[in-house]
């Protein structure tokens, strides 16, 4: 007898899997779940003696009874219940002109709740459409907006290779498959022939997706010549499936070695092929239309501007080889240079003569000495442009007005 049974609420829905124990339980035997959202009715399709991987064993949770004819009847009145449903609003959309389309209808077994799966190029604002369901069917109502590959998996279709498309038949979730896929396979990009139903990309492009990255990390790059035992060679193309590479000597010959003796024949320090997840990927837009959005956003063209190094930014805090200050040592006892003699100063009584238009304003005492006073553009601007330039320099308002200013500032002794 089996230990755990997976359940299914939808036949395209994913498994979920309970205790069967107290019960004697087969497969496509009909049964009542506790669920987070209440009592579930569902379907056996699968029986196991152990939980696949990544599921905690304390997490699985027993079957609540199998279900009875009453039951039965119920899950098929909300089966019809469901197809009314799907065409009152179907014809309410039409009528509110909304862009949406409706996929699939699901409703609780208690009747608490109805979910309405739509597909859209956008956001819709379906408020009037919630209150019309709400009010003609007096229950909880959900509109849940999916995507086309959940689309398909819940209509079904035919795929390239003339079988059930795999996300009807099996798959449950869907991985990211992205371009970089088709190109380690070395398909031809041809967006009919990568594209599935749906308009995405092929899902089974990432069901081999480990063993191609790994033949291309072991491969050599293609079209570059290597020193070998043999004498140059140049690689022209590599098989995964036979495990060997294609190359061409110096005679002209074409040779075939498998990758084990390629790895033998070729002398040390040869260029290896770089990583292809290193490389950012170049998709032209007809081929980016494929992937899902939230993986388009990844592969896009990188900006091709480089921006300019930044400078080391210097580090806050305070610096570990400059001593304390009270480790230095006394500043009085260091020689010093002695400064060069700056000219004889002026008192505050010498003669100086006052600004005025042909002389610019001197500096004010507060002012270093040694900095070197700018020059008015013209004679006519005179002091009123120095007094614009200086604007950093405070006015003394208690200065009466026509009294001259005196220069202060040092002036080389005049020479006899």
């Amino acid at each position: 007898m089996a230990q755990y049974v997976g359940v299914s609420f939808r036949r395209q829905g994913q498994i979920y899997f309970f205790l069967a124990t107290p019960f004697v339980l087969s497969l496509h035997d009909k049964v009542l779940v506790k669920t987070e959202e209440g009592i579930g009715f569902g379907e056996i399709v699968a029986l196991r003696d152990t939980l696949p991987e990544g599921i905690d064993p304390d997490a699985i949770k027993p079957i609540y009874r199998p279900a009875t004819a009453e039951d039965v009847e119920i899950g098929r009145e909300n089966d019809e219940l469901a197809r009314d449903a799907r065409k009152y609003c179907q014809k309410s959309m039409a009528r509110m002109n909304l862009d949406m389309k409706l996929v699939d209808v699901e409703i609780y077994f208690d009747k608490s709740k109805m979910i309405f799966y739509f597909t859209a190029p956008g956001r819709v604002d379906f408020r009037e459409l919630v209150k019309d369901l709400v009010r003609n069917y007096r229950t909880r109502i959900e509109l849940r907006q999916i995507g086309v590959r959940h689309e398909t998996q819940m209509i079904g279709a035919l795929g390239n290779c003339g079988q059930m498309c795999c996300c009807r038949r099996y798959l449950r979730r869907f991985e990211p498959v992205t371009i970089k896929m088709a190109k380690d396979q070395n398909l031809f990009l041809n967006p009919a022939k990568i594209s599935g139903v749906c308009g995405r990309l092929l899902c089974c492009l990432a069901y081999e997706k480990e063993n191609y990255a790994d033949f291309q990390r072991r491969a050599p790059k293609l079209g570059r010549r290597y020193m070998t035992t043999q004498g140059p060679m140049k690689t022209l193309r590599a098989n995964m499936f036979r495990d060997s590479v294609s190359v061409l000597n110096e005679v002209g010959d074409e040779l075939d070695f498998s990758l084990e003796d390629w790895a033998v024949m070729v002398l040390p320090d040869q260029p290896r092929m770089a990583a292809r997840d290193d490389a950012p990927e170049d998709v032209p837009a007809e081929l980016a239309a494929l992937m899902d959005p939230e993986v388009r956003g990844k592969t896009s063209r990188p900006d091709r501007r480089t921006n300019p190094p930044r400078r080391e930014q210097r580090p806050q805090g305070p610096r570990s080889d400059r001593p304390d200050r009270s480790e230095r040592p006394d500043r009085a006892g260091v020689d010093r240079p002695p400064r060069p003699d700056r000219g004889p100063s002026r008192t505050k009584g010498d003669d100086v003569p006052a600004a005025g238009p042909d002389r610019p304003e001197s500096r004010p005492e507060s002012r270093p000495e040694s900095r070197p006073e700018s020059r008015p553009e013209s004679k006519t601007e005179g002091t009123a442009v120095q007094r614009d330039r200086k604007e950093h320099r405070p006015r003394d308002k208690r200065r009466k007005p026509g009294s001259g200013r005196k220069d202060h500032s040092s002036k080389p002794p005049e020479q006899h």
